[in-house]
């Protein structure tokens, strides 16, 4: 799949870089909390937007956690390719989550932003202290 393939005919994108490197048994549960809460795709469509995850683990991996985690939205695998380097969310120490959004222009494809700091969660900053309460959604003790 080329990448203006990720756009599906509409002309922004926005990728979530979602951390699961090729080693991992799970992916990342901060990630996976801002997956549950990501929108319904018609909210974006109509927008003229696409939203798609990225992450290094291989493609059948990612169908399996997917599957058990209930989603819909597409995710791709950038497995054995430089996409994650590329966009600075795989370094020489380790992986990064982000969020970039691109705009395409007939097949010139521009990004417009980038943040791979706190701020990527739909529900705003977190009221207590980070990475100690979340889990994945089928991780908590109730």
């Amino acid at each position: 799949m080329s990448f203006l393939d990720l756009f599906g005919g509409r002309r922004q994108l926005i990728v979530y870089h979602f951390m699961f490197a090729p080693d991992w048994k799970a992916g990342c549960d901060g990630c996976s909390w801002l997956a549950d809460a990501m929108t319904h795709p018609a909210h974006l469509h109509a927008r003229d937007t696409s939203l798609v995850m990225v992450s290094r683990a291989p493609y059948e991996k990612l169908a399996h956690y997917k599957k058990r985690m209930g989603w819909s939205m597409p995710w791709y695998s950038s497995f054995e390719s430089d996409f994650n380097y590329d966009f600075g969310v795989t370094t020489a120490d380790g992986e990064r989550h982000g969020a970039s959004v691109f705009l395409r222009d007939g097949s010139d494809v521009y990004r417009t932003y980038f943040t791979g700091a706190r701020c990527v969660e739909y529900e705003g900053w977190p009221q207590t202290k980070p990475y100690v309460w979340n889990r994945r959604h089928d991780e908590y003790e109730v």
